[in-house]
């Protein structure tokens, strides 16, 4: 059966770019996405709704009434939640874990232990509940250690320490309440040291479909200093990893962990987004997630081609076997992020957002403008409502123009305070 109607959960950069990819189908279908952000409404093929992602009884009632053959969720905290299974008990075929498989990125301290059962390689840690067991084993292990809050912290609860004092601040900030309920529990892990990767897989509970390996630049600055940020740029495909590299990820780490996952009962539909980094003696899961990442989906999407509705269907369905072949365009993949001034802080919002490229939601041959901490005013004008405002997306037969293409789409795009980096890709770009 064809995928002819679609829900898209969420209201960033990432949400769009899956609506916007899913839209462009051989069989075009009409896709929804709510809530969206003041741009979705303009991506060819999407119509705007206005449920949030938290509000799962108005969103499985919306399924419903529209007949959508296929629901998928973007973000992590409506999977977490338990969105995906309360839409699949509502009849609705769905692309996310339900609550159980979304443990592997709403607690570190379930992910570590499921992976050390699964015999993932993983840097050791320990867990602390309070402060004072945190920097007792600390000073106990008397080295810098990677400080993480236990729970959903958009991507910012993680303190990579470079000395036994940022741990300790680490630690007391997880504590002091700055993540919520988040930091009541703290992860502290051993410092890996090499080169990070992002690898992407679709599984279907059981099977896997691997996606280009990307990488993300988290830092605020350039040379990568600065605080850490939900990611201010990425590329793909990652020439960290060919083939083969990418087939002993799959059977070394994401085959184990699919089998951890259904020796627990657990039936992971949706995407395994694991976080590795390349030491020395072997490639390492520094985090695992239940959705894609946040730039490296908007990366990711324009370089696949097929129908990409028919393979979320098939996997949301079981039967990834019967999917239809999803392939890989021979290009490269840049994307950079503009932020909002006060990022990673308090962003500064309501800015007018100056666009002198064909639009937010444009897409060209070879670059798109994906929108994120976007809304319009009455007017229907354009302003900043987030921290990281939009990604501007190019391909190009090498990186150096995929980059410059990029980097010339977001000089056209302008508003206070604007704040981006310049080095984004400076791993794999020669000029």
């Amino acid at each position: 059966m064809a995928v002819e109607r679609i829900l898209v959960v969420g209201n960033g950069g990432r949400e769009n770019a899956l609506a916007w990819a899913m839209a462009r189908s051989p069989q075009q279908p009409q896709v929804w996405i709510s809530p969206g952000n003041g741009a979705s409404a303009a991506i060819p093929g999407c119509t705007v709704l206005n449920h949030a992602a938290s509000d799962a009884a108005a969103l499985a009632s919306c399924c419903q009434t529209l007949g959508i053959d296929l629901a998928v969720i973007g973000p992590e905290a409506p999977l977490a939640a338990g969105l995906a299974d309360q839409l699949r008990s509502a009849g609705i075929a769905v692309f996310g874990p339900g609550a159980d498989g979304a443990q592997l990125e709403a607690s570190k301290e379930w992910a570590k232990t499921l992976m050390q059962q699964a015999g993932v390689p993983t840097a050791g840690f320990w867990v602390a509940t309070s402060a004072e067991q945190g920097k007792a084993i600390a000073q106990e292990q008397g080295k810098a250690l990677v400080v993480k809050a236990d729970g959903l912290a958009a991507g910012k609860g993680v303190t990579v320490a470079s000395s036994l004092e940022e741990t300790l601040a680490g630690i007391e900030e997880c504590f002091s309440g700055r993540f919520g309920d988040a930091g009541q529990r703290v992860v502290l892990e051993e410092c890996l040291q090499g080169p990070e990767v992002s690898v992407f897989a679709l599984c279907d509970g059981e099977r896997l479909v691997l996606l280009p390996p990307a990488q993300d630049h988290k830092r605020i600055g350039e040379g990568d200093t600065g605080p850490n940020t939900g990611g201010m740029g990425a590329y793909a495909p990652a020439p960290l990893f060919d083939e083969a590299g990418l087939q002993r990820v799959q059977k070394s780490i994401l085959e184990p962990v699919v089998q951890a996952l259904r020796q627990r009962g657990i039936d992971y539909r949706g995407v395994i987004y694991a976080g590795l980094m390349l030491t020395s003696s072997g490639p390492q899961v520094i985090e695992f997630n239940c959705r894609f990442g946040d730039p490296e989906c908007q990366t990711l999407m324009p370089l696949l081609q097929g129908d990409l509705a028919e393979v979320l269907l098939a996997c949301a369905n079981g039967h990834l076997d019967q999917a239809p072949a999803l392939t890989i365009a021979p290009l490269c993949s840049a994307c950079v992020v503009a932020a909002a001034a006060g990022y990673p802080g308090t962003p500064q919002l309501g800015d007018p957002i100056c666009d002198e490229g064909p639009g937010l939601a444009s897409s060209q041959d070879s670059s798109q403008l994906f929108a994120a901490g976007v809304k319009a005013d009455a007017n229907g004008e354009l302003q900043t409502s987030g921290g990281r405002v939009l990604a501007a997306v190019a391909q190009g037969h090498d990186f150096d123009e995929a980059f410059a293409r990029a980097y010339k789409r977001l000089a056209q795009v302008k508003f206070a305070g604007m704040q981006l980096r310049r080095d984004i890709g400076h791993q794999v770009r020669r000029l």
